[in-house]
């Protein structure tokens, strides 16, 4: 019954900016933490960004100081803002959480996106 869907993929150019929204709905209890993942074509999926429960960011060397991960709690929705694109950054992004169904700890599960486009021309 939790779904994640992504969206504010598309075509930039180089040095363009564009901001990515997961929105997260069901019947659940909490959201633990939220992740950004991509996946470029021919290579594995890698981690961007993660925001866990208590505020703390992190993100991958390649994307630091370009990329922002952020969360609106009263909307259950996550975002990527990415700025300075780079052609390498051209993938599939995927929106990843660590969702309770219920208090109990045992209701915990990982859940993921059906992933966004975003493409980026020199």
């Amino acid at each position: 019954q939790v779904q994640l869907v992504e969206s504010g993929g598309g075509l930039v150019q180089a040095g363009g900016s564009l901001r990515l929204s997961c929105i997260i709905s069901g019947s659940f209890f909490s959201i633990d933490d939220m992740r950004w993942y991509r996946q470029a074509p021919g290579k594995q999926r890698e981690l961007v960004a993660a925001l866990t429960s208590a505020s703390i960011t992190d993100y991958s060397d390649s994307v630091k100081g370009r990329f922002t991960i952020s969360r609106d709690n009263a909307k259950n929705t996550v975002y990527l803002q990415m700025n300075s694109l780079k052609p390498e950054d051209t993938a599939v992004y995927y929106c990843n959480a660590k969702i309770r169904r219920s208090s109990s700890w045992s209701t915990m599960g990982d859940y993921w996106g059906q992933g966004t486009q975003v493409t980026v021309s020199s």
